[in-house]
């Protein structure tokens, strides 16, 4: 069983986690909270093990950093949901391993009884092809997004449009590897030892 939780991505010269945010009234306890290696300049992500993320927690986060940030609320290792935020409220959204996002977002008939009988028929994969055909159409808009957003980090200079929608679309094992390959395809300083640390 992968991982379930949220990867939290922001710039400070403390310890995220002496954000507020992360108190009591936080997503989750400390206990649940693992840093992963820091990248130079301040940019550190935080791996929550559990815990509600809600919308407001990332603005609040942006108010205590003064920076930029995004999350990346993960299911089992297999598929996350990217939002990012800047400083003047501009936000993004991006999927991760797009075809498992596809399965998870496709509407079953309101006549399906049995869901399980559903997902063998062909129906059901001409329903996951067409919403990921939706997804992929959002591809460039989300690529586009994520570059404005790093701009406004002041990291953007590396970054490639191309590249960064390749990375969308791409199909990773452990989607906490696609977002760091994200982080790192935008133009944040690589950490010395890139892969996530347990």
């Amino acid at each position: 069983m992968g991982f379930s939780g949220h990867l939290v991505f922001a710039r400070s010269e403390r310890p995220l986690l002496e954000a507020p945010l992360f108190g009591s009234t936080g997503p989750g306890p400390r206990d649940d909270a693992h840093e992963w290696e820091p990248r130079p300049g301040g940019w550190q992500t935080l791996h929550l093990d559990q815990g509600i993320w809600e919308d407001e927690y990332l603005s609040a986060l942006i108010v205590w950093t003064g920076a930029p940030a995004c999350v990346a609320d993960v299911s089992d290792s297999s598929i996350a949901l990217v939002t990012g935020l800047d400083t003047n409220g501009h936000r993004w959204q991006a999927w991760l391993n797009l075809d498992n996002a596809a399965a998870l977002l496709v509407e079953e008939p309101e006549d399906v009884d049995d869901v399980s009988v559903w997902m063998a028929t062909p129906e059901f994969e001409e329903a996951i092809g067409h919403q990921r055909a939706e997804l992929d159409a959002q591809v460039p808009a989300d690529a586009e997004g994520a570059l404005m957003w790093a701009s406004a980090a002041g990291v953007q200079a590396a970054a490639h449009r191309p590249r960064v929608e390749e990375l969308l679309r791409a199909q990773g094992t452990f989607v906490e590897e696609l977002f760091d390959a994200l982080l790192d395809e935008l133009g944040f300083p690589e950490t010395v030892h890139s892969a996530p640390q347990p």
